[in-house]
């Protein structure tokens, strides 16, 4: 099934909601800032596995007498809670135990403590492994498809990677270790649409006949427009499943993903495609070819 949808002839309108989108992500990050987990700013993690049914709202309320009624506290199961605090002593640790054990039983317990210093480690690892992915993704795809094409399609990853931390910030999901391994996989999701309209517009490109680059390329989107959509469909069900029903550990990760998923999908025929049009009508045969064939 081909489209004929023409999304290069609104390519201004699609620039214009990306801008929007990205200038809104780094507003967000900015000013909301973004809420890291205590793997990165430190803190002490208790894990607690009561013997009877234990709500959220009812462990805040116990500990708020302790001035930790803002920690995050989540629900693992029927039974079971997991909080996050500032550090805590050993004493403290202790009366937050016999705390909660006085009034729902514990049945088994794991506290740890995390300093900042591994928070550190673990974000500069995760820039350096995104530079080297994003300079390995550019010789790659300049050497299997264009230099102009790798450009478009890095533009693009960077689009997605700035919305889905922003949309971190504005929602105030706390950032873990999973949120930073999803944002490392977004690259692949993102890339692989791109990709496919990419290696359409090559194959396309010497049967470009009496038509301009950019009719070529939006063509070339149409074509395998519902391959993406299948692909980028196919992949977000799942994940949204773990977002509504995945343990917590899980939706940190599934959260990241959707975001992208939706993102990447976006931008392969929003931004990547219409920017890689753009550049390319700036060549002399092309820009030839546009003035010679596009409708007035």
């Amino acid at each position: 099934m081909e489209f004929k949808i023409d999304f290069i002839g609104r390519t201004k309108v699609w620039f214009a909601i990306s801008g929007a989108l990205v200038v809104i992500g780094i507003l967000s990050l900015l000013i909301r800032g973004v809420n890291f987990g205590i793997e990165f700013k430190g803190g002490t993690q208790l894990d607690l596995k009561f013997k009877q049914k234990v709500t959220v709202s009812d462990v805040r309320s116990e500990l708020s007498d302790q001035g930790l009624g803002k920690s995050i506290i989540q629900s693992k199961g029927q039974n079971e809670i997991l909080i996050r605090s500032r550090s805590l002593s050993k004493a403290e640790q202790k009366k937050v135990v016999s705390t909660l054990d006085g009034k729902w039983r514990i049945a088994d317990r794991t506290i740890q403590n995390v300093g900042p210093g591994w928070g550190a480690y673990i974000t500069q690892a995760a820039l350096v492994a995104l530079l080297l992915s994003l300079l390995g993704l550019l010789i790659y795809i300049s050497l299997r498809f264009e230099f102009k094409m790798a450009v478009s399609a890095i533009v693009a990853v960077v689009h997605d990677v700035i919305i889905t931390a922003g949309v971190y910030a504005l929602v105030g999901r706390e950032v873990t270790p999973n949120t930073v391994a999803a944002l490392l996989s977004i690259l692949g999701y993102s890339l692989y649409d791109t990709i496919v309209v990419f290696h359409r517009i090559l194959e396309n490109t010497p049967r470009i006949g009496k038509r301009a680059y950019s009719t070529m390329t939006n063509d070339s989107i149409n074509q395998v427009l519902m391959r993406s959509i299948n692909t980028s469909l196919t992949t977000l069900f799942p994940v949204i499943t773990l977002v509504l029903i995945g343990g917590e550990t899980l939706k940190d990760f599934a959260f990241a993903m959707t975001v992208g998923i939706i993102t990447g999908a976006y931008s392969s025929v929003f931004v990547a495609s219409p920017l890689l049009s753009l550049w390319k009508e700036l060549e002399p045969r092309y820009r030839n070819l546009k003035l010679k064939y596009s409708k007035a």
